[in-house]
């Protein structure tokens, strides 16, 4: 065998086993990231996503928290979770935050990391100058007074501007959330035009007004706007509750009917949050097998692949933890849909800054994040 004929077998056995890493894109192709040129010609196929949301980051930094291995290693948070199986990453951006965490240039610093360790990038737009969430949508500061016209510019130009400074500094980013979770509309206040007409009496959080087309303008006006920059990026439409299937299909179908211009599924799923009325903790397993089953139910519906872009659960309990992310693994792995977990700040501790559902304990990760090891 000479020269050539060997490494035309070495490539051959790469594209193989490169094959072998990823689940198959349901439509027969690939899911593609972007390149050494920031997204303007497709790359490999996008892995299966064994991620974490990991925007706090920095923010510990400054504040003097350390991270280790299980040994005892101090490491920094973004190799750590490559070392322990993780392959992708996720950055909310807001849009004028008062601390500065969250801006583009925090997101940059972030990306860069993740850039250099090889990781798969999702950017999350909440379109907000803090948290945005099923209990609040609040517009930024700036953009109070625009109407419906001058909310889909400034949700363009926002979308437009975060991604090109990303993609000058030659980042990749595989996917983008426009809005998080956006169940009751987005850029919007009670009453306001974001919002979405109202849920039928079994959607949990029914929410009022009947503006559902200004909703999908902003959406739309978001989504276009990521193609414009990274055309191979995947638009994710977020919602909560992925156990809530009344929720879920009511949402899709609007948003089917409008329609939104969106490529994939994404859900949180928190299944075991604190009861007042018990003083416990719900089992975890009856929301976790509901939301799995809603999986299929929604990719046949809708013909899109989904992933659980949020994932959390009691740090205070990293097996059942542990439990729960192996059984979504598990009940997941033939479904070429489905595209990957996130677990949501899992470098949290309540004794740093009182967030529950981590999974890590005194700087180090728990058992509940070694079914990313797989």
């Amino acid at each position: 065998m000479n020269l050539k004929h060997i490494l035309i077998l070495f490539a051959a056995l790469a594209c193989t086993a490169a094959a072998c890493n990823h689940r198959a894109d349901p439509n027969g192709g690939s899911e593609n990231g972007g390149s050494e040129n920031g997204g303007d010609t497709p790359s490999a196929t996008v892995a299966f996503a064994k991620g974490a949301d990991l925007g706090w980051i920095t923010e510990y930094e400054a504040r003097g928290f350390k991270f280790y291995s299980s040994t005892g290693a101090e490491m920094e948070c973004t190799a750590l979770m490559k070392s322990l199986g993780l392959n992708s990453v996720r950055y909310r951006v807001w849009v004028n935050p008062a601390d500065g965490y969250n801006n583009v240039a925090d997101v940059l610093v972030k990306c860069k990391r993740a850039q250099a360790l090889g990781m798969q990038i999702m950017i999350d737009f909440h379109y907000s100058d803090t948290w945005a969430d099923p209990g609040k949508q609040i517009i930024p500061a700036a953009w109070e007074k625009y109407d419906a016209t001058q909310m889909a510019a400034a949700v363009a130009d926002h979308t437009k501007s975060v991604l090109q400074a990303l993609k000058d500094a030659k980042i990749d980013v595989t996917w983008v959330q426009v809005g998080n979770e956006v169940r009751p509309g987005m850029l919007m206040h009670t009453g306001k035009e974001g919002n979405l007409k109202d849920a039928p009496a079994t959607v949990t959080g029914k929410v009022s007004g009947s503006n559902v087309n200004h909703f999908v303008e902003y959406f739309n006006a978001g989504s276009d706007a990521v193609k414009s920059v990274y055309p191979e990026a995947t638009v994710i439409l977020h919602l909560d509750n992925g156990w809530d299937l009344g929720t879920l299909t009511w949402f899709y179908d609007l948003m089917k009917t409008h329609p939104a211009r969106y490529d994939m599924i994404g859900l949180s799923l928190y299944p075991s949050y604190w009861d007042n009325s018990t003083n416990a903790y719900p089992d975890w397993r009856t929301k976790t097998e509901a939301c799995v089953t809603n999986l299929s139910t929604l990719h046949s519906r809708y013909g899109k692949p989904v992933m659980l872009v949020e994932f959390g659960m009691p740090a205070s309990q990293p097996d059942k933890a542990k439990a729960a992310l192996q059984y979504i693994l598990d009940n997941t792995k033939t479904f070429d849909w489905f595209k990957g977990v996130f677990y949501w700040e899992p470098e949290s501790e309540h004794d740093r800054n009182g967030y529950d559902y981590g999974a890590f304990s005194h700087g180090k990760p728990t058992a509940a994040l070694d079914p990313f090891r797989q």
